[in-house]
């Protein structure tokens, strides 16, 4: 699964886009990079119901922004995203999906 459809998943489960969640999450204080991860995949856990596989994708975006490697940009791969931006607004208004 890539890196975005995670996000569209998250958004799909819990009916907020990715950023309210990095929004609720730095309320928080979560983005502090003292913050474990195992700390932010709790709360996810506890009030969204997401895995650990969904929350680390959020860790990442709450931690390091949107940008992703370049690794799996541009490739055929089940884990190929079309860029190293994250789309973080909804999936219904990205402009690479729309």
């Amino acid at each position: 699964m890539s890196f975005q459809a995670y996000l569209d998943k998250i958004e799909d489960k819990t009916g907020k886009t990715p950023r309210a969640l990095v929004d609720e999450a730095k309320s928080r204080g979560y983005d502090a990079q003292d913050v474990k991860a195992g700390v932010i995949c709790d709360w996810l856990k506890a009030d969204y119901d997401l895995g650990r596989g969904h929350a680390m994708a959020l860790v990442h975006v709450i931690k390091n922004g949107p940008r992703i490697s370049d690794k799996h940009v541009g490739t055929k791969g089940t884990h190929a995203d079309p860029t190293n931006m994250l789309w973080l607004d909804g999936k219904a208004t990205n402009p690479l999906t729309a």
